[in-house]
This record gives structure tokens, C-alpha cells and sequence, in this order.
């Protein structure tokens, strides 16, 4: 399973791209290209990378805040401009079919019955999780402003769990417990902001969970430009876990 991050800042970022993540699945031909999150500027940072139409089989959405998921009517169009034939499925929680089309129709009136592909809406909710071809889908609700859902994908011996936006909860520790690696979103180095995660504390997180593989992202603009050599050192000081920083564009095998 190969991990591509196409964005790792927040929504004020000027120079991070929205945080989003490429997940390629091993059998891709079976189970396709999953995109975990699609923000303003997801759409740029995957036509970077990928020219064909059909390789993006799903979308996850954690929540419903712009940098997470409204680039997706820009993904839609861009898949409508080249021709897409393939059905895409967005996965998300409960309304993801109406806050899809109602962004869809405020971002470009008329084009979803324009499509030549079928959108495909699946509801998920920690009481109902989902296997979509090989995966296993699992969700826990995390602490945000808005109802947000950590997921956790399985495929045969591996897995990931990648927070969205917010502070971790005994829900999501049982939900990361043992998986291969934790993206989370760490917003702050120091300093506590309600609903949103921080470094020390996602550290703990991680270590509670079990897990020695721990990529932090979505950290606020300007702790970012304030803090990271403070970062850096603080997360070289640990040797239980391997603590990741990653850009945008970094790779990542598990």
C-alpha cells in the first residue's frame, strides 16, 4: 500500500496545499485510487500527478469544512472535461450525497446532470462500517467543530488510520489500536486549541494506540513558520516511534 500526500497544510496555508492523501492500494486494477479528502486545492496538486480520467475510484470525506471537501466539484468538472466514463464513489457520513450536490450545483449549475459518469454515494458511520472490494472501511467520531470521522482502512495485513480534522477521542484510540500508521492532524506545536490536535498530544496518541509509525500534518500556518526547527527537534528526540513531518509530494510505502 503506497501513501501519496498531496497536501499537508490547512486552510489558511498560502503555501501548503490543503491536506489530502493519495492512498494506491496493492491490486489497484481491483480496488482503484482512494483520495482521502479533497479541498480547494486537491484537484491541481492530483492532476499533477495523474493525466487519465480513471484511476480515481473513491473520495473520502472526513467533514464537512471547505478544505476538505470543496474541491470536489473541480474534480468532477476536471473528470467531466476529459471524459470519464468509470462511476465515482464518494464515501462519507450521513448526507454526503446532498452536501455533494448542493456543492456541485453552487460551484457549476447544471453539470451533474451533465455527467457522463454516475457518482455513487455510500454512507459510513462507526456503527455501520463498509468493505468496498478488498478494504475495510471503519470510522470513530474524533472532537471538531463540525462532526468529523477518523477513518481506519484494512487490507489484508495492513492498515492506516487518518484522523480529519480534530482532537483524538477514546473512540478514535480504540479505532487506531495496532494499525501500521497514524496520519493525524497536530494544528498546534504548543499551544491548545478546542477541537484540533497538537504534537505533544498526538504523540501520546500514538503511543496509547500502539502504533511506532506516526505522520503529522494540517499544522497551523503560523506555528509552521514559527516553531518548525522546535518541531524537528522535539519529534528527533523520541526513538519509540518514527515521527514523520512529510511535504507535499512525499511518498510513503506501509
Amino acid at each position: 500500500m503506497q501513501i501519496i500526500f498531496l497536501g499537508v497544510g490547512e486552510a489558511l496555508d498560502a503555501k501548503q496545499p490543503n491536506t489530502s492523501i493519495l492512498v494506491l492500494p496493492d491490486n489497484q486494477q481491483q480496488n482503484g485510487q482512494i483520495l482521502l479528502d479533497c479541498g480547494f486545492t486537491t484537484p491541481h496538486q492530483y492532476f499533477k500527478l495523474h493525466s487519465s480520467p480513471e484511476e480515481l475510484d473513491l473520495v473520502w470525506i472526513s467533514h464537512f469544512h471547505g478544505d476538505h471537501f470543496l474541491g470536489v466539484p473541480l474534480l468532477i468538472l476536471r473528470f467531466w472535461e476529459m471524459n470519464r466514463q468509470n462511476p465515482l464513489t464518494i464515501v462519507g457520513q450521513n448526507g454526503i450525497a446532498d452536501k455533494i450536490s448542493q456543492a456541485l450545483e453552487l460551484a457549476y449549475p447544471g453539470l451533474q446532470n451533465r455527467l457522463g459518469f454516475p457518482l455513487v454515494f455510500k454512507e459510513i458511520s462507526p456503527e455501520a462500517p463498509l468493505q468496498i472490494n478488498t478494504i475495510e472501511w471503519q470510522t470513530a467520531f474524533n472532537e471538531h467543530s463540525q462532526p468529523c470521522l477518523s477513518l481506519r482502512l484494512n487490507q489484508d495485513d495492513r492498515s492506516l488510520f487518518y484522523s480529519g480534522d480534530g482532537r483524538p477521542t477514546p473512540a478514535t484510540l480504540l479505532l487506531a489500536a495496532g494499525c501500521d500508521i497514524i496520519i493525524h492532524e497536530a494544528y498546534r506545536f504548543q499551544e491548545d486549541t478546542p477541537g484540533h490536535g497538537s504534537i505533544a498530544g498526538c504523540i501520546d496518541f500514538a503511543k496509547k494506540a500502539g502504533v511506532k509509525r506516526l505522520a503529522l500534518l494540517h499544522i497551523q500556518h503560523a506555528d509552521r513558520l514559527q516553531f518548525m526547527p522546535e518541531i524537528h527537534k522535539m519529534v528527533n528526540q523520541l526513538d519509540t516511534i518514527e515521527i514523520l513531518l512529510p511535504e507535499s509530494g512525499d511518498i510513503l510505502e506501509i
